[in-house]
């Protein structure tokens, strides 16, 4: 260990942007074994591993970096799984410049280990070796959980339940598992024969998934509850933010996780009439982003693998204070994105369809008392994009759930995400959990897996207590 000091830091090698944006290919190249092992040996194995503090899932990285430095990867791949339900997931999509690789202890003089693209090869390689196995309960409990739901924090509570030897039945209205993984994130970041692979392990494990089902109209909430020990709610936030400028309902002002959805249903084979007629489809198109997200980053990179004559993201902000990653920045410039910082949509242009954006220039405010600086439009700046496609990437919000689910005392909060206790993650509905991005609000992929994690052990403590009770 500790070779940071005369080994630099490298990521695997990246497919060079020409090629790259000719399809949707995953961009990262795995590492060479050896390459990984020395990459892992930077690690400084420091006293307050401050990589682990800012993982949402407090991985024991310094751990499996040790143990992969030293080419004992079967153990390496158990330290991570321990932690995390979906590795091979989170090395791929976590924005790991933000987070653990972001708060390395040696980032600041040598640059960070390459966590993310380690913890990727340990996986790869557990999978290529037969040591992910399916979950196997000792025995089972008698009991089930309806879980709504089949993205991250789903899937991650219906693992560790299984696992608990309950009955596990997911609900989604959706045709695949995966949520979001499957619908809204690109394959250039994550394969969807990531996802499949993983399911495969699930349903072999015992996991009952119940596909095209919407909780409410297919199956009514009261009888979920009346057929499950306990259900778990962890449908997501799926509704899009919107504006209030003029001229926002002309044709082709589309939002972003419809254009994505569009494009990854094409990607699998389906028929996606709205992509054929050009309404979602990129190709040909002067394409402008609105937003700074990792949403953002999807579309505008997207839009170029769609063939866009030109692709223009609109951040309000300036680059240093965007939320989406740096990194996922440097691969849309490469692939030949232009960013507008400082930018906002003032209104549409148009007749039936956009034609033009009108772009308001901005300025940041003096920080005052730690707060994020606000946001100004310099006066008489307002300058003029051409545009036959608009995207809006300005995040997401929660649906009526208690109108969707036909369940009207279900309470809420007030941004409409689903209020729980904040120790056992049971709703006001005895037996009814929630986790995930319909709690929190939209967030990370790993935070989604956390949540799913940390539900399950409540859930599992409730259903204990409840067969106690029933003794």
């Amino acid at each position: 260990m500790l070779r940071f000091t005369g080994t630099d830091q490298q990521q695997p090698q990246t497919r060079p942007a020409k090629l790259r944006r000719q399809d949707f290919d995953e961009i990262y190249a795995a590492f060479d074994p050896k390459e990984a092992a020395l990459q892992a040996s930077r690690c400084s194995q420091c006293g307050v591993p401050f990589c682990q503090v800012h993982c949402p899932l407090a991985n024991n990285i310094p751990d499996w970096l040790m143990l992969a430095a030293e080419g004992r990867l079967e153990e390496a791949y158990a330290i991570s799984s321990a932690t995390n339900t979906f590795p091979e997931i989170c090395g791929r999509i976590c924005p790991q410049d933000r987070l653990c690789e972001g708060n390395c202890v040696i980032e600041k003089g040598f640059g960070s280990v390459t966590i993310g693209a380690v913890e990727k090869h340990i996986t790869e390689t557990a999978f290529d070796n037969g040591w992910v196995k399916p979950i196997a309960p000792r025995a089972a409990t008698g009991q089930s959980i309806g879980i709504i739901g089949a993205g991250p924090a789903g899937l991650a509570a219906a693992d560790m339940l299984r696992r608990a030897g309950h009955a596990v039945h997911v609900y989604d209205r959706h045709d695949r598992v995966g949520g979001l993984l499957v619908y809204g994130i690109p394959n250039f970041k994550l394969d969807k024969k990531v996802v499949a692979r993983r399911e495969a392990l699930l349903r072999k494990g015992g996991i009952q998934f119940h596909l095209n089902t919407a909780i409410g109209s297919d199956v009514s909430f009261v009888d979920l509850r009346k057929k499950h020990d306990a259900v778990l709610i962890a449908t997501g936030v799926y509704k899009p933010r919107d504006l209030d400028i003029p001229e926002n309902g002309l044709g082709h002002i589309v939002p972003a996780l419809d254009y994505l959805i569009a494009s990854n249903r094409m990607g699998l084979g389906d028929n996606v009439p709205a992509f054929d007629s050009g309404e979602l489809n990129a190709e040909g198109k002067k394409v402008v982003v609105i937003g700074g997200g990792d949403t953002a980053m999807d579309c505008v990179r997207t839009a170029i693998r769609q063939g866009a004559t030109s692709v223009t993201c609109l951040y309000r902000r300036d680059r240093s204070n965007m939320p989406g990653s740096q990194r996922e920045v440097k691969n849309a410039e490469e692939e030949g994105v232009v960013f507008s910082w400082l930018s906002a949509p003032h209104s549409f242009m148009g007749d039936k369809n956009v034609r033009e954006v009108r772009v308001q220039q901005m300025r940041l405010a003096s920080q005052e008392n730690g707060a994020r600086q606000a946001v100004i439009p310099v006066p008489n700046a307002i300058t003029t994009i051409e545009a036959d496609l608009v995207i809006k990437a300005l995040g997401f919000e929660a649906e009526e759930l208690p109108t969707l689910f036909g369940e009207p005392t279900l309470k809420l909060k007030n941004d409409g995400t689903i209020a729980i206790d904040q120790k056992t993650f049971m709703t006001n509905l005895s037996g009814v959990f929630a986790a995930g991005d319909i709690v929190r609000g939209a967030s990370l992929v790993v935070w989604g897996i956390r949540d799913g994690r940390d539900a399950a052990q409540s859930v599992q403590q409730f259903l204990q207590q409840k067969k106690a009770a029933a003794a």
